[in-house]
């Protein structure tokens, strides 16, 4: 006996194998080949093959393009810390404070692709050569009450001179150096607007400036 249904004739024994699949419907999902003709020969079947392949590739590239964003993330910090810690062994090396700010540009530029890199300090007193002279006060203008400031350029010109026109963010972190104390800033500029933002950790430009600080006390100015 065969039945009419939406103009098309149901095969005897339909309701059975429609109950039977009803009652158990892993016997449909674990066979492959089924569910590949399934998917394949019969338009108005969902094709669950595809779709679940569907879904699995797009999950697979999900995890790939996290994962590669999370590695390449880290070769960039591998890369800024092997940097640093390379500056920091050049910066040790240096035999006077201008040889140290000439240091500091030129680590700036070439390891880090940036602007310009300068230390700056507030008088009154001598200004060691190659460092930028600043009003007193300013540092605490620029700084408020904390110790680092990431973000976008202030007072550029004050801290880079002739390169200020080619720095659109920067990075500052405060110095306290010689006796008696006197306060200064390590500055690296930027060429890009994102270089430095506000949300960037000052950990690895913070560490510098102590290694600044601890080398420079070995040249105080002279009054």
């Amino acid at each position: 006996m065969e039945i009419e249904v939406a103009g098309e004739a149901t095969p005897d024994g339909w309701t059975a194998a429609r109950a039977l699949l009803m009652a158990h419907p892993g016997l449909l999902r674990d066979d492959a080949e089924l569910m590949q003709a399934l998917a394949v020969k019969a338009a108005n079947i969902v094709e669950f093959g595809p779709a679940a392949l569907a879904r699995l590739e797009a999950a697979r590239a999900r995890e790939t393009t996290a994962r590669q964003e999370i590695e390449a993330l880290a070769r960039a910090n591998f890369h800024a810390q092997s940097q640093t810690h390379a500056l920091i062994i050049d910066l040790l090396a240096s035999r006077n404070n201008a040889d140290l700010a000439r240091r500091v540009q030129q680590a700036a530029e070439e390891r880090f692709g940036l602007a310009a890199g300068s230390i700056a300090v507030e008088g009154p007193g001598r200004t060691p050569a190659g460092w930028r002279p600043l009003p007193c006060g300013m540092i605490d203008l620029l700084l408020g009450d904390g110790v680092a400031r990431m973000g976008p350029t202030i007072a550029a010109e004050d801290l880079f001179g002739d390169l200020a026109e080619d720095v659109n963010s920067m990075a500052l972190v405060r110095l306290s150096v010689w006796s008696p104390l006197r306060q200064g800033v390590l500055a690296f500029g930027s060429r890009e607007r994102d270089g430095f933002t506000r949300d960037m950790g000052a950990e690895l430009v913070a560490f510098l400036a102590r290694v600044v600080e601890r080398t420079a006390e070995r040249w105080p100015p002279l009054s």
